[in-house]
């Protein structure tokens, strides 16, 4: 029988939308069957979409995007606003009302009934360009006064913007920590609910951009892959590609969620968080000692021996630079083995690098894992980094759908 120490969190409720996926379900049924939503766009697209034309022919131009469909609507009256409020709004405040929503109906609760705190812990990405236009579009309309629009455009205010409309007088706080932002919510938010700060909390993040119908420009030894693909701890290995989406969990202490019938997808029994400092080649490369103290501090709160874990989803961006520090990161935790036991996953090979939603992406696919009981392939593996050194260590590359199998 699972024994307890008091610190679980249960996971009640999900919502989000992916590239390639308008919801949960869709998402995995995509991450099933392997599928790659990363958006290729033709030259008749790129142009429609505004991209220059002298870009669009540089030899070094990726025409590659995970894009988010049916992220313009929104259904103003609905959450309070005003047709020219939601305007403005920054689009990511805007779907973002309708993941926190939607998770909470998931979860089997009504926000505007429920009696007790809840806390929003969420992040997302900064973007100039809606700013800058909507800054020029409403100075030339003048239909909200620029102080109410300025609170509108911003998305630092999106978690204190979606708990005045949905009345959640919980803690409200707005994340940024890069491509960490989102799970760092998750982070924050079970420490809200161990504090007693909050009854229930939703975390996540999202991420949209103005121009998601264009590719980009190829640098070597950048982040981006030189062709569209992400390709995470292959010797092929060359980066990856920015992608759009957003997702939002709803978690609860794990005795209360059992106490109260709450269906539960998975169990959070530990985490940790903490930073490189100066320990590492450059401010924008990841650390192995970082990692590797922030990985032993989640496995020793949860209380559990590494050997013990039969599958990690990882950061994954398929770069020459990161995928092999995560490894040995790991690898320091887990220890040499003879064996392969743990299976590798890496989302971004599906949908792209999300940005501030990164985190939240590859969180709900491992508890729909962890809920369906089944390993879904992470794509274009083939031959290992030889940077990585597998065969001395517990992990291997999971290519294919499988069960889920566990020895209690």
């Amino acid at each position: 029988m699972t024994k307890y120490n008091g610190v679980e969190i249960a996971v009640i409720g999900m919502a989000g939308q992916f590239p390639g996926a308008e919801n949960v379900n869709e998402f995995w049924r995509n991450l099933q069957s392997g599928k790659e939503s990363i958006t290729f766009f033709s030259r008749e697209e790129l142009m429609a979409a505004g991209e220059d034309e002298a870009i669009a022919d540089d030899p070094s131009y990726v025409n590659a995007n995970a894009r988010l469909n049916g992220k313009a609507g929104f259904d103003a009256a609905f959450f309070g606003y005003r047709p020219d409020e939601a305007t403005i709004m920054d689009p990511q405040i805007r779907l973002f009302h309708q993941y926190c929503w939607a998770a909470m109906e998931d979860a089997g609760y009504d926000v505007t009934t429920y009696p007790d705190k809840i806390g929003l812990f969420a992040g997302g990405s900064p973007d100039n360009n809606w700013e800058n236009y909507t800054i020029l579009r409403n100075g030339q309309q003048k239909r909200v006064d620029e102080y109410s629009a300025s609170q509108l455009r911003n998305i630092t205010f999106l978690c204190s913007r979606v708990a005045y409309q949905l009345n959640l007088q919980g803690p409200s706080v707005f994340v940024n920590t890069a491509c960490s932002t989102s799970l760092v919510a998750v982070q924050r938010a079970c420490m809200s609910l161990l504090l007693r700060e909050c009854k229930m909390a939703m975390a996540g993040g999202i991420t949209l951009n103005s121009f998601s119908g264009r590719g980009y420009l190829y640098q070597e030894g950048m982040i981006n892959s030189k062709d569209g693909h992400c390709r995470a701890f292959d010797a092929g290995a060359n980066g990856t590609v920015g992608g759009e989406g957003g997702g939002v969990i709803v978690l609860k202490r794990l005795a209360e969620a059992i106490a109260e019938g709450d269906h539960i997808y998975a169990v959070i029994r530990g985490s940790g968080i903490n930073n490189d400092g100066h320990d590492k080649m450059s401010f924008t490369a990841p650390g192995v000692n970082g990692q590797y103290n922030a990985v032993l501090k989640a496995v020793n709160m949860a209380g559990i021996a590494p050997d013990s874990i039969s599958f990690v989803e990882t950061h994954g961006t398929g770069t020459h630079l990161g995928d092999p520090i995560e490894i040995e990161a790991l690898r320091r935790v887990f220890g040499n083995s003879s064996r392969q036991y743990c299976a590798l996953g890496a989302v971004k090979t599906n949908i792209g690098h999300l940005d501030a939603a990164a985190g939240i992406a590859g969180f709900i696919k491992t508890v729909l894992c962890l809920h369906h009981r089944q390993l879904v392939p992470t794509l274009h593996y083939q031959r290992p980094n030889p940077a990585i050194n597998f065969a001395d260590g517990p992990f291997y590359v999971n290519t294919t759908l499988k069960e889920w199998s566990h020895n209690g």
